[in-house]
């Protein structure tokens, strides 16, 4: 599968709920704006370790992870991030990766906000362009 990378935005979901409800201030909602490779061969959203300082973001606990070349290893979840990209915008949790500098969109992120992978053309595209469209059996 290609592999590109697309700009998008991060923000701690905790912190837009207290702006909806009037106890902060939306412009204090910590938010960041970077690049991911878009793979959807890996499962989940992979930030690095500064990003999720940035955005303090709970620890919700450890994971199991399985890298292309084979390696294994444990590393730290985050719940509560919301991740807009192209306009969708969700609440995910991350893996987060030391030494890492750039996010990694796996395919759980892209299925949910709807995006269908553009190899050639190397961009993600909405497959209903008005609106996210969830499958049910």
């Amino acid at each position: 599968m290609g592999r590109f990378s697309v700009e998008f935005q991060v923000a701690n979901n905790e912190d837009m709920v207290d702006a909806r409800r009037g106890r902060m201030k939306p412009e204090q909602v910590r938010r960041v704006t970077l690049w991911g490779t878009v793979d959807p061969g890996a499962t989940r959203l992979v930030l690095p370790t500064d990003v999720v300082k940035q955005l303090g973001v709970p620890k919700a606990g450890r994971t199991k992870t399985r890298y292309a070349d084979g390696r294994v290893g444990r590393r730290d979840v985050v719940d509560e991030v919301r991740v807009t990209l192209q306009g969708r915008s969700r609440v995910f949790d991350a893996i987060v990766v030391p030494k890492r500098k750039t996010a990694l969109i796996g395919a759980i992120v892209l299925e949910t906000l709807d995006f269908v992978v553009d190899c050639t053309a190397q961009k993600l595209v909405p497959r209903d362009p008005k609106q996210i469209v969830s499958e049910l059996e």
